[in-house]
């Protein structure tokens, strides 16, 4: 009995050692690992910014975790940031390639691209065109305006019920403008559309950042199992993009998709272009363009409401700017010194997106992901 014990005690710690992640020589230090977990435990989903300035005490600017079996380093501090985005920025540009978020997406799109050829065609087509459909010209303070009357109204129609959700009205309100210049349309509020469309995305960003996705990045087990919302995403796309190539006209584009299809009937082979390819490239366009403005906006009212001695002396500043006008333009800005210092400490004091995208070196360490921290102090001017 005893014997058969110790050979069960011997196994199991044989099993313990083989399963648990071990670091690689040189490789920075970090906290003690679990079996299959790495340091997930370490990590809180809901404030990871406070787990990883912990660690940063512990071990320094520079530290490693788990996710799961899969190794990752941790960067703190502006000298450690500078040399991995600036000075050696080429060499760490690449994404991770084998985790949750890849698989939602179907692996297709551009910001979880690996830099490269198809990175960079992609990249300089979305600014040209972008700019060709009023990125920072006077026609996109246009379509703001236009949506702004929208939610205005809907705020009105509104009075006295607590029906409205701010959330959603925020991301209606980004969604449409980013539509408009993606595939040349807006929604209604309340059309089913969109309201599938920002349910989509809302629950897929909460469950990248949640313990479902730590789970799947842990267990390869559990790749198996069908990802809700991947195929609704992608079928929301190829139905826009089916609608455009029925109707477009060749040379005669009316938004982002329109230049994209043009593209491709060029048919250029050295071209990293395709049909796939533009269903995730318009997701992701779309995602960056709607859920960090709706959630700044939403945290922006948020933190005002808290504050309503700012909101009042923000109020007074634009009230003196625009002499009674009613619509404010880009060039205003210039005037109101204190409405953008309010605007840029809501945008450092939310940090809305903590950690970002991840990265991944291009060479020597392929195999090392880096999650990129920007560690900054968060004393408030809001006094």
């Amino acid at each position: 009995m005893f014997a058969s014990l110790l050979l069960l005690g011997l196994l199991i710690f044989v099993l313990i050692f083989l399963l648990k992640p071990q670091r690689p020589k040189n490789f920075p230090p970090g906290p003690p690992t679990l079996p299959v977990l790495g340091n997930l435990l370490h990590l809180s989903t809901d404030d990871p910014l406070n787990d990883f300035e912990r660690l940063r005490k512990s071990y320094g600017n520079v530290f490693s975790v788990f996710i799961g079996p899969q190794p990752a380093v941790v960067i703190n501090g502006l000298k450690a940031m500078k040399e991995v985005l600036v000075i050696k920025g080429t060499d760490f540009a690449g994404r991770p390639q084998d985790m949750f978020i890849n698989h939602v997406t179907q692996e297709i799109g551009v910001v979880l691209e690996n830099y490269g050829t198809a990175w960079r065609e992609h990249r300089r087509f979305a600014l040209m065109t972008l700019r060709n459909f009023g990125l920072g010209k006077k026609s996109m303070e246009e379509r703001i305006h236009e949506e702004i009357q929208h939610t205005v109204k809907t705020l009105e129609n509104s009075i006295g019920s607590s029906l409205l959700d701010p959330q959603i009205m925020f991301h209606n309100a980004a969604s449409n403008i980013i539509c408009q210049v993606l595939y040349g349309k807006r929604f209604e509020y309340n059309d089913e559309m969109i309201k599938v469309i920002i349910k989509c995305f809302t629950d897929n960003a909460k469950m990248t950042n949640g313990p479902w996705a730590m789970i799947y990045d842990s267990l390869p087990m559990v790749r198996n199992l069908p990802l809700p919302f991947r195929k609704t995403c992608k079928r929301i796309a190829l139905d826009i993009m089916k609608k455009h190539k029925e109707t477009k006209v060749t040379g005669e584009p009316r938004d982002f998709v329109d230049c994209y299809l043009d593209e491709l009937e060029k048919k250029n082979a050295d071209m990293s272009f395709s049909e796939d390819r533009l269903a995730g490239y318009s997701l992701d366009l779309y995602f960056a363009g709607t859920d960090t403005t709706s959630n700044t906006l939403l945290t922006g009212f948020l933190y005002l409401m808290g504050h309503p001695h700012i909101q009042e002396r923000s109020q007074q500043e634009i009230d003196l700017v625009l002499e009674g006008k009613d619509r404010v333009s880009f060039e205003d800005r210039n005037n109101m010194p204190y409405m953008q210092a309010v605007i840029h400490e809501i945008q450092r004091f939310a940090n809305i997106v903590p950690l970002s995208v991840f990265h991944a070196t291009m060479k020597d360490t392929d195999c090392i992901l880096f999650i990129i921290v920007y560690s900054l102090c968060r004393v408030s001017f809001l006094k």
